[in-house]
């Protein structure tokens, strides 16, 4: 969902040409990182920098971005751990 919105933010506003001097950066952002791309576009649209509150949202959104909070992929997976004993065998 986060590509989505920013994808349809990209398309249709200046939110991101404010924040960033590059197309490179959200482009890098859109691929890998897409919810800390929009948590610093709206830090830098909000208060002209990060830092403070508005850095506190960007960590917290890279932390989620890299599956560090959120639950990760591999936690609720039914083959997620290499260790798990299987039923039946």
């Amino acid at each position: 969902m986060p590509r989505v919105v920013l994808a349809l933010v990209w398309l249709f506003t200046g939110f991101l040409g404010k924040a960033y001097t590059s197309v490179m950066w959200p482009l890098l952002g859109f691929l890998f990182m897409p919810l800390t791309t929009l948590a610093y576009a709206w830090a830098k649209n909000s208060s002209g920098s990060v830092e403070g509150y508005y850095l506190a949202v960007v960590v917290v959104a890279a932390l989620v971005d890299l599956g560090t909070l959120g639950g990760g992929g591999a936690k609720g997976s039914r083959y997620g751990s290499v260790n798990r004993p299987r039923i039946g065998a």
